[in-house]
C-alpha cells in the first residue's frame, strides 16, 4: 500500500479557488468510488497551506490520476502557489480508524 502526503501553500487570493477546485474532486469521486483510493485533503489554519494524503491499495499508480476534476485541479497548480507542492511518502508506525 503506497501511501503518500503532499503539501504546499496558495497564494492568499487562490485560497478559494484552490478549495473549490478541490471540493469538486470529491464530488467526482463520490460519483465514480475508485478502488482502492483512499484520500483527505485539509487546510491548514493559517487558510492558504493545504495537505493532500492519498493510500492507494491497488499495483500501479493512483487511481486519483484517472479523476477528470483532480486533471482540472492539478492544470494550474503551480500557479496557484506561492510554495510548490511537496510530495513524501509515509510508512505507517499506527493508526485508528483512519484509513477506514
Amino acid at each position: 500500500m503506497n501511501k503518500v502526503m503532499i503539501r504546499y501553500k496558495v497564494k492568499p487570493e487562490r485560497a478559494q479557488e484552490n478549495t473549490e477546485l478541490i471540493r469538486a474532486v470529491y464530488e467526482e469521486l463520490a460519483l465514480t468510488a475508485p478502488a482502492g483510493l483512499r484520500y483527505a485533503t485539509f487546510v491548514l489554519e493559517d487558510g492558504v497551506s493545504f495537505v493532500h494524503v492519498t493510500s492507494n491499495e491497488t499495483d500501479g499508480p493512483t487511481p486519483l490520476r484517472e479523476v477528470q476534476a483532480f486533471q482540472e485541479f492539478q492544470k494550474d497548480v503551480t500557479e496557484r502557489c506561492a510554495e510548490g507542492p511537496v510530495s513524501s511518502e509515509m510508512q505507517e508506525i499506527g493508526s485508528y480508524r483512519f484509513w477506514q
